[in-house]
């Protein structure tokens, strides 16, 4: 259990988390104490790909459940926002799909004042966290924690897909992560012998028990951090109905996303005055810019039928439910192994952009509403979502109480920018959709239905059905010296705070181009060598396709 003083304390063991115990125990001379709030991530439903569907769709065990608050321009609806509870955090819920981002949004960070941050300082840290599948080469690591895996489903829509997108006009590649993001190809997934290769399956589960120098507690909700004389010195958290407080010698290590980390922080009082004294907390710490910033990424679907062709359907209602269940559950073989999501496209809205600002994803299922609401009938599902949103929300407190829920406010679509850019990506689906390849395979459209042609009509659609992809960040961002609204500094340390560090993706000044969680275990990777004082690897100078002119990566 437990008690008394650590060298260092992690609030949640999330993807970020995960990363830091696994690197900082590994002296065995530092004494780490890893609070989770959640539970195991021993279940089935955890381990098995195809058990996402289930994971993000109802609050539980493995899911804060949370609600955002009324969305403007969403028809003032509350949006369902999954995130991860438990060992492994959101990547023990995600869809297992690794992208790392564009280089140039790591260059944005660097021309942002971040230095340290560009494309060529973080591939380092990408490289040391992965094992790829496919081997090393200039972009991907063959020794790391993390599995990588090339997509393994034959399943046609994938290949139809992709096709497709050639059809239309768009570039293949073979990976995101390298040479050429922009154009149609398989996605890289975080799924190593058929089972979800969480964070914490890559950086907790060796080492628990191994080290005697890293205390894990389960079920412990962090309640505030300690601040006396500008130093954060230790953590309260709350465990079976008892009030605990620990203590750290070296530093606190806050952990817990984007959603929670500004919460915790209001929470012990660092934050905006106003907002803390209207929710009736007392400052400790001035620090405006906590919770604001919020950025996520914002999703439409548009979904038909595959009358000839079997889909996730078809494995998961009635005895073929059961049968893939029993199936992977005795041999660890069939259906339960796929994420159902294989292939997937990062595109232009406009062609003079510098990067994609959409992305893609193809799903072997007809989604509605997260999966809550079931289709019968075999199909595939195109989301798209825009990668580079303007619009800005924040996470703040509903009140004093450390076990209300975080006031969610996203403000999705606040710009006409926005707009426009989901409306453009909406119209470049069908288009794909309307190829050879697709249409060889596909039936009616089912999601929105052909009588949705107008831009009035996308953009009522969009306002009416719209939901996150489960992406955010931004929430204590990152900011160069002087910068009023920044939360940490390039080191991660919080403004004005000694003793306090925030590491995961609430850091993000800005969103990648792309899911997010590939890049949260990089900036723990490099937090690791920052708190420990090692030296930063050697920049790695790894060409992209967008700086050689329209060159198209090598066959």
């Amino acid at each position: 259990m437990a008690d008394g003083r650590y060298d260092y304390i992690i609030i949640g063991a999330g993807s970020a988390g995960c990363v830091l115990a696994n690197r900082l125990s590994a002296d065995p001379k530092a004494r780490v104490l890893l609070l989770e709030a959640g539970g195991h991530d021993k279940s089935l439903m955890v381990k098995m790909p195809a058990g996402v569907g289930g994971l993000i769709q109802a609050k539980g065990d493995h899911n804060w459940g949370f609600w955002t608050e009324p969305e403007p321009n969403l028809e003032n609806r509350r949006l369902w926002w999954p995130r991860g509870k438990g060992l492994g955090g959101s990547s023990s819920i995600n869809g297992m799909i690794y992208i790392r981002g564009h280089a140039r949004d790591y260059d944005q960070w660097r021309q942002m004042g971040l230095s340290g941050w560009g494309y060529a300082d973080v591939l380092p840290y990408f490289k040391r966290a992965e094992t790829f599948q496919g081997g090393a080469d200039a972009y991907h690591g063959d020794d790391g924690p993390l599995y990588v895996s090339k997509a393994s489903s034959k399943n046609p829509i994938y290949s139809s897909f992709i096709e497709a997108g050639v059809e239309a006009g768009y570039h293949r590649t073979q990976d995101f992560n390298g040479f050429q993001q922009d154009g149609f190809g398989p996605y890289q997934l975080t799924i190593k012998n058929g089972q979800r290769w969480s964070a914490s399956a890559a950086y907790l589960r060796p080492i628990l028990g191994q080290r005697p120098n890293l205390t894990l507690e389960t079920d412990a909700r962090t309640t505030r951090i300690l601040i006396e004389n500008g130093r954060a010195v230790g953590v309260e958290f709350s465990q079976a109905g008892v009030t605990r407080q620990v203590h750290a010698d070296a530093e606190v290590l806050l952990s817990a996303g984007a959603v929670q980390s500004p919460h915790i922080l209001q929470l012990s009082g660092i934050g905006d005055p106003d907002r803390l004294g209207e929710a009736g907390v007392a400052v400790t710490h001035a620090l405006k810019g906590v919770g604001e910033n919020l950025q996520d990424h914002l999703d439409i679907i548009l979904s038909w039928e595959t009358p000839t062709v079997k889909a996730a359907y078809s494995h998961s209602t009635g005895i073929n439910r059961l049968t893939t269940g029993l199936n992977y559950m005795l041999f660890g073989q069939g259906f339960g192994r796929q994420n159902f999501l294989e292939a997937g496209a990062f595109l232009k809205s406009r062609p003079d952009l510098d990067r994609p600002d959409l992305q893609l994803h193809c799903v072997l299922a007809i989604m509605k509403d997260h999966g809550k609401q079931g289709v019968p009938k075999d199909g595939f599902s195109i989301h798209v979502c825009q990668l580079r949103p303007e619009s800005r929300g924040r996470i703040g407190l509903a009140s004093a109480d450390p076990f209300a829920d975080p006031a969610i406010f996203a403000n999705y679509l606040a710009t006409e920018e926005d707009r426009r850019a989901l409306r453009e990506g909406f119209k470049m689906v069908r288009e794909v959709a309307g190829q050879k390849a697709l249409m060889a395979i596909r039936g009616d459209e089912v999601e929105p239905g052909v009588q949705v042609q107008t831009d009035d009509e996308i953009d009522a659609f969009i306002r009416k059905n719209a939901e996150t992809i489960y992406h955010p960040v931004g929430t204590c961002r990152m900011g160069a010296a002087g910068d009023p609204m920044a939360v940490v500094d390039a080191e991660l340390k919080v403004q004005g705070l000694s003793g306090l560090r925030v590491v995961d993706a609430s850091v993000f000044p800005t969103l990648i181009g792309g899911n997010t969680n590939a890049g949260t275990i990089m900036i723990a990777e490099k937090a690791a060598d920052m708190i420990t004082g090692k030296a930063a690897p050697a920049p790695l100078d790894a060409p992209i396709f967008e700086d050689r002119a329209g060159q198209l990566e090598p066959a």
